[in-house]
């Protein structure tokens, strides 16, 4: 690939997020669609799409999926495999486990301009038929005055076995809204929202939402959904278009199926959702489903939007959380219903009343499932358990160490447990107090977890024992190649080109550099290498010459970014926002890291315009020991 500066840019980000797939429900047990629903039945939205997690089809496509399915009955599953099963989880996460926080952007400038209405909630002189503030009201309501529509998805967990179809009491079930589940609205008018945006582009949208509201860590994404609401109009994903068949759908940032990839995120995990402007679909996708007339036209807002939340909340990072032996979701099995058990109807929150549809509930029914519209709460709405982060700790070998930990929600009553912890410490299961005398150095990453009224919460950190004696058994520089001299990228990995020797971008010293981006084209570069830090010594640098070039003209937007990793620790972000003349050196503490190994990583990503270059060289992790200064009598000694 040849790097160049191409025409000028209209580069556009989305966050987009999609409703769920379908299956007829009658009498409270689901006739439960076929394996190809998900996948093989050519009329459903995930038919060679499979990024379209729960993607709730149009009325006119689910009818043809029905139609589909009975005529190849033999791939109906029996009703004793109805319900939903456990998958295990995705990058350690399989529900919502904490009070869920919904973020809405209302993505591009086609919104229009931004008011208030007497609710409080965010208006848009764009949103012809109010759908802004129909959102943030039906947001607001969940979860005030234990209603018990949320209530359906707390009988869900994780941390059970794959393919469990039931929850014991004490485990970490989905978290209940408690005083509302709206978090934040940020209406993103920077630039016009595309006429057709990618899965991948509304992906790179909501992790840059992300950072907007200021969730810039995994922990305080664990529990939070963003919704990417595209204008009237637009065709996000193909929606309302002759080969988009669904409402909606919902995803995270590292389904590798998204159309262009992953997508790159150094705020942890990021679960979204593709909604668009639903009403644009009129009755397809539910318009005047329960309400005739006005009164009717947002049905399908809420209706959709509503499927997509119970379905991230109970399946955050698809397919880890719950699905059935087809691949469908909560939402997905109990859509369209007209009439009869779980049938779509309005219901009654503390902020008005709202068309929705019910989710399936593995226990009714005595265990054989169906669709409910209310269930107790699990957890007695509670909202979750949030255990304090107590920060990195240290200590000696030999030296008696303890850390009392606290956490809040549940009931009041919490059982504690801890994994990681340093051999010769323990945590008190009932009171929270770890406690005991390290016998072995080194950096251990310690999960703590407490758990009350069925739900959990948990915080990591690492704890560094230090060996008795003190000392630093090996100083020194760590890196391989530091300055990429030996023309080769080893021991680094690196993506093909980035370490490169041109003149058109000079190196720091010598001849040659890591080069990562500069084409001007959508890509990503990567460079990393694993260090092994020794434990006990006074401190650990990590070094390296920066140069950024670019073409971008803006002084506000970062298209083009460049992470620096430690592990799993972003160290810092860099952009063309940092473009400058020359070369300038970045120190970062590897201090936390000591008596590990941990691989260091530049990650750079480019948009579809306009170069930016981000030029690495003369790297370095240095190692050093001092001993400690003598004291007052050894000091007059060594002058006298």
């Amino acid at each position: 690939m040849t790097r160049f500066v191409p025409p000028a840019r209209r580069v556009v980000r989305i966050g987009l997020i999609v409703a769920a797939a379908s299956a007829l429900v009658a009498g409270g047990l689901a006739a439960t669609s076929t394996a190809q629903a998900a996948t093989g039945n050519p009329y459903a939205p995930s038919y060679q799409h499979p990024y379209r997690n729960g993607a709730m089809p149009t009325r006119q496509a689910h009818g043809q999926m029905q139609a589909y399915r009975a005529a190849h009955p033999d791939a109906i599953p029996a009703a004793s495999a109805a319900n939903l099963r456990f998958g295990g989880g995705v990058d350690g996460i399989g529900v919502t486990t904490g009070k869920p926080k919904v973020y809405l952007i209302f993505f591009g400038s086609q919104w229009g301009t931004a008011g208030t209405d007497s609710n409080g909630n965010t208006t848009l002189s764009g949103d012809t038929v109010g759908m802004a503030p129909r959102l943030q009201q039906l947001f607001k309501g969940l979860g005030v005055n234990n209603e018990l529509w949320s209530g359906v998805q707390t009988q869900y967990c994780e941390g059970v076995a794959t393919g469990s179809q039931t929850c014991p009491a004490n485990s970490a079930h989905v978290g209940y809204p408690t005083g509302g589940a709206l978090a934040g609205v940020w209406v993103d008018g920077s630039v016009a929202s595309p006429n057709q945006a990618t899965g991948h582009a509304l992906g790179v949208e909501a992790v840059s939402a992300a950072s907007h509201f200021g969730n810039t860590t995994a922990a305080s994404n664990r529990n939070s959904q963003y919704v990417v609401v595209s204008p009237q109009g637009t065709h996000p994903d193909g929606f309302n278009t002759a080969g988009g068949n669904f409402c909606a759908w919902h995803d995270w940032n590292g389904d590798t199926t998204l159309p262009g990839g992953p997508v790159s995120s150094s705020v942890g995990d990021i679960a979204f959702t593709n909604m668009p402007y639903v009403t644009d679909a009129g009755s397809s996708c539910g318009m005047n489903f329960v309400n005739g007339g006005s009164a009717g036209t947002l049905d399908g807002v809420t209706i959709v939007e509503g499927h997509e939340y119970s379905e991230t909340i109970t399946d955050q990072n698809p397919p880890g959380g719950w699905t059935d032996t087809t691949g469908f979701e909560n939402g997905d099995k109990c859509a369209w219903i007209t009439s009869g058990q779980g049938a779509s109807a309005n219901v009654a929150f503390s902020t008005g009343s709202f068309a929705m549809q019910s989710m399936w509930s593995n226990d009714f029914n005595n265990g054989t499932g169906g669709c409910e519209m209310s269930h107790p709460i699990i957890g007695g709405g509670t909202g979750g358990v949030t255990v304090t982060n107590p920060g990195n700790q240290t200590g000696t070998v030999g030296t008696q160490t303890q850390l009392g930990l606290q956490a809040s929600g549940g009931n009041g009553t919490f059982a504690w447990s801890a994994t990681g912890l340093p051999p010769g410490l323990a945590i008190n299961s009932g009171t929270g107090l770890i406690v005991g005398t390290p016998t072995t150095a080194g950096t251990f990453t310690v999960t703590a977890t407490a758990t009350s009224g069925g739900q959990s919460g948990s915080t990591t950190f690492t704890w560094t024992i230090n060996p008795s004696g003190g000392g630093c058994s090996s100083p020194g520089q760590k890196l391989g190649n530091p300055g990429f001299e030996t023309g080769t990228a080893a021991p680094w990995s690196a993506t093909a080109g980035v370490v490169d020797n041109t003149a058109s971008q000079p190196a720091h010293s010598g001849s040659w550099k890591a080069w990562l981006d500069g084409y001007g084209v959508t890509h990503t570069d990567t460079l990393s290498q694993t260090v092994s830090l020794p434990a006990g010594c006074s401190s650990y640098t990590f070094t390296f010459w920066l140069h950024i070039d670019t073409s971008e003209t803006t002084g506000t937007i970062a298209y083009d970014k460049l992470t620096v990793k430690a592990g799993s620790t972003t160290l810092a972000t860099y952009s063309n926002l940092n473009k400058a003349a020359g070369y300038s050196q970045k120190s970062f503490s590897l201090a936390a890291f000591a008596g590990q190994s941990v691989t260091i990583t530049f990650t750079g990503t480019e948009d579809v315009s306009l170069q930016t270059s981000f030029v690495v060289d003369d790297t370095a992790v240095t190692v050093a020991y001092l001993p400690a200064w003598p004291g007052p009598a050894a000091r007059r000694f060594l002058v006298d």
